[in-house]
């Protein structure tokens, strides 16, 4: 039997089977908190079915949600359509097997603590990991597995889409790299600014953390939009879209999960 990870983020919800060997398929769909359980199960039975996967193929779930009116509808979903209470990140019993040093451990989010536990676990620490979605985080994992921190900051998307809606005349624009810094029209002077800048951002902050840290790490990015950068970061050693599937699979795992 196969397990059922669900990933929600302010954008999107994820969605991924595990088989107990390998991730068999991913498939993401945009949040929505209206969506009901009845509604969410027509589509996912179709894109499993695309697959080669049916409701019956899965036995277990496990839920993290940084948008918790998400949460009835897709804890609903699993109770229906795959017969299983849904394990559920941040809910009392869980266990996440790593220790949370920040001065509020209830205001860490339940995406940051599973991308620590997936980086850990896959690549080791210390390390830096950079999260690109609707927020950009970085999240620092200790020696020995433990959360420690990090930045928040507004996702690259967020930023173009202020920009176009607070600036009369500055269009919408395609993330890519525009082929030079100079920008000799509007959308190229844009194009530039969010990817140059993206990448000069990342780059400081992770040598100021570095510094800071005082010792050698490893980075790790992951997020709807890592891949638009891959290749351009010396400073980056993993691209690794699967990491919040892998820390919720290990969270699964050290609380008894089995298939």
């Amino acid at each position: 039997m196969m397990l059922l990870a669900i990933d929600v983020g302010n954008t999107n919800t994820k969605f991924a089977v595990w088989d107990g060997s390998a991730w068999r398929a991913q498939w993401r769909a945009s949040t929505d908190t209206t969506r009901t359980a009845d509604e969410y199960a027509p589509w996912l039975n179709q894109v499993m079915a695309l697959g080669g996967l049916s409701f019956t193929d899965v036995s277990a779930c496990i839920i993290s949600t940084v948008v918790p009116q998400a949460l009835f509808n897709l804890r609903n979903l699993s109770r229906r359509y795959i017969g299983a209470e849904p394990m559920v990140i941040g809910e009392d019993g869980l266990k996440l097997g790593i220790e949370v040093r920040i001065d509020k451990p209830n205001e860490a989010g339940a995406d940051r603590l599973v991308n620590a536990v997936g980086a850990f676990v896959a690549y080791g620490g210390p390390a830096i990991v950079i999260d690109s979605g609707t927020a950009t985080t970085f999240d620092i994992v200790s020696h020995d597995g433990a959360f420690e921190g990090g930045i928040i900051l507004p996702g690259i998307n967020l930023s173009l889409q202020a920009l176009h809606e607070h600036a009369a005349r500055l269009p919408r624009v395609e993330i890519r790299d525009p082929g030079r810094v100079i920008g000799k029209d509007t959308v190229t002077a844009m194009q530039s600014g969010i990817y140059w800048g993206s990448i000069e951002m990342i780059e400081g902050l992770c040598r100021r953390i570095r510094q800071e840290y005082g010792k050698p790490m490893q980075t790790i990015a992951t997020g709807g939009v890592a891949s638009l950068f891959e290749g351009a970061f010396p400073t980056i050693d993993h691209f690794d879209q699967d990491l919040t599937s892998r820390g919720l699979l290990e969270i699964f795992r050290r609380n008894g999960g089995a298939l």
